[in-house]
């Protein structure tokens, strides 16, 4: 067949936090028969099937340190220059030299400065197709540090609306930003949903519950004194976890054991975790006040009758943030703040290997996941590619309500909305089509709400995956760039320039 075909990805950012970008490479090498190559920053360990791959090569550039807090005011508008400056001239000499020459580039939008004129020089310079994967619009982002009014905000966008509209072909992630990319910006988008891939679905309870065992430390400490999680782990044995027990062979579930929500979060001002932190508050009070209970109960009672395995009719909420990012540390001040009785919160990180495991084990304990907190800017890929990952675990998703989400969750049927804390408080007790049926009520075993969300949560996340998606919308866009490009410019097909890799189309 000659020699085979050649796709660079390119992350401005750090490639193991990109798991959309991680798909595509995947599916450029699976579906395609590509030979990939992946420009990015390192930091995260990308997913094991990304490192495992022949076709698949990592060209690590090196990251931009990080400003200094007290850094002088005077100094930062250099350095809004100085970045995208630098990092343009490392990116051209990636593309241009460190790497073979590829027939497409396929860039992750934001951020749009300077990625998107370097890649746009780059495919000129070497003749290759240009195509953008726009997950959000970066002039949004940068607005929520410097405001809407800033100059440097205005110049981004039009750099970024000007080089987007020179791409070959554009993928987006929902069909609300499709729809502003067509009416305000003049750019046809072809629209690919986030879908999970195969290494997210439900796991087994008989894997031993290896996972929580190797979490259990991160378990056992919680952000501020002792919790409704940690005092239950005391005098634990080995074998034995929060949630699970092991006789001989047999894993057993924990009668008792509390109600996890997952979420993932990058950490950072267009992610607002006050709601989750005031709604967990508010479950805390609400569920004192169903069972008549006030300040003077007796709180090392209510602990000691965990550790003995009492089992309570509203649960203990377990909430697991996995991610990193600069606000982090701020919000578990917060959490330490709070004294709650039947909640409690755990901050980690997570492998990429892990992280699916996390989802697979919550959906098999039948608990809900996941609440993601979005407040600012228009869709964002990160929160679309999170609901899908629930879903293909078999989890159902409660999160803030916007105009694209709506395309994802189906209220009562794969997931809730909610739009204040008092809301997701509620959603917490109650479900939203019966006020009688309380949401928790019950727990493990007689929460009929979380049984028809997850049930329907399931048909929805077997129904749909990553390679069927990538398979009917993006395949088709990025075959018919790169066969149109080389007629248009290099004035040859690509079996004349001496290849014919597997999914072109044939001249």
């Amino acid at each position: 067949m000659g020699r085979r075909g050649r796709a660079c990805v390119v992350v401005l950012g750090d490639l193991g936090r990109s798991p959309r970008m991680q798909y595509q490479a995947l599916s450029l090498a699976r579906q395609m028969s590509l030979e990939v190559d992946v420009v990015a920053y390192g930091g995260s360990k990308p997913h094991a099937a990304i490192l495992e791959h022949p076709s698949i090569h990592i060209h690590t550039m090196t990251q931009w340190p990080t400003i200094p807090r007290g850094l002088p005011k005077v100094l930062k508008p250099v350095l809004l220059l100085l970045k995208p400056l630098i990092q343009f001239f490392m990116l051209l000499w990636f593309l241009c030299v460190k790497i073979a020459s590829p027939d497409v580039f396929l860039v992750q939008n934001p951020p749009s400065v300077p990625t998107l004129v370097a890649v746009k020089w780059a495919s000129s310079l070497r003749r290759s197709a240009f195509i953008v994967d726009w997950h959000n619009f970066g002039y949004t982002l940068l607005s929520l540090s410097l405001g809407r009014r800033s100059h440097f905000v205005s110049i981004y966008r039009w750099i970024e609306k000007y080089y987007g509209k020179m791409a070959n072909g554009s993928l987006c992630v929902t069909q609300a930003m499709q729809h502003e990319l067509a009416q305000n910006w003049g750019i046809k988008a072809t629209v690919l949903y986030d879908q999970p891939p195969e290494f997210f679905h439900p796991t087994s309870l008989e894997e031993k519950h290896e996972l929580f065992c190797r979490l259990n430390k991160n378990l056992h400490q919680p952000l501020g004194v002792q919790d409704c999680v940690s005092n239950g782990m005391e005098g634990q044995k080995a074998d034995e976890t929060i949630f699970t027990s092991l006789a001989g062979t047999d894993v057993f579930l924990k009668p008792n054991r509390p109600a996890v929500v997952v979420s993932s979060t990058s950490w950072t001002p267009d992610e607002d975790f006050g709601i989750l932190l005031e709604a967990a508050l508010m479950y805390d009070r609400r569920v004192a006040a169903i069972l008549n209970e006030d300040d003077s109960t007796n709180e090392e009672v209510f602990l000691k009758e965990i550790s003995d395995g009492k089992q309570y009719l509203y649960p203990r909420l377990l909430f697991i943030i996995t991610g990193k990012g600069p606000d982090k540390e701020s919000y578990e001040e917060k959490i330490r703040r709070l004294r709650l009785k039947r909640v409690a919160f755990r901050t980690m990180w997570l492998s990429a290997e892990d992280y699916p495991l996390l989802l697979g084990r919550v959906s098999r304990l039948r608990s809900l996941s996941a609440y993601f907190i979005i407040r600012a800017g228009p869709p964002h890929e990160g929160v679309l590619l999170l609901v899908v990952d629930m879903f293909g675990c078999g989890l159902p998703v409660c999160a803030v309500s916007y105009s694209c989400i709506e395309e994802l969750v189906k209220v009562d049927k794969n997931g809730l909305l909610f739009s204040s804390s008092s809301e997701l408080a509620d959603q917490l007790l109650v479900s939203l089509s019966d006020v009688h049926n309380m949401l928790f009520k019950g727990f493990p075993d007689d929460s009929d709400v979380l049984k028809k969300l997850r049930n329907g949560t399931l048909e929805m996340g077997l129904s749909a995956r990553w390679a069927t998606e990538w398979e009917e919308h993006a395949k088709p866009l990025i075959t018919e760039c790169i066969v149109f490009f080389y007629i248009a410019h290099a004035r040859e097909t690509p079996q004349q320039k001496g290849f014919e890799p597997a999914g072109y189309f044939s001249i």
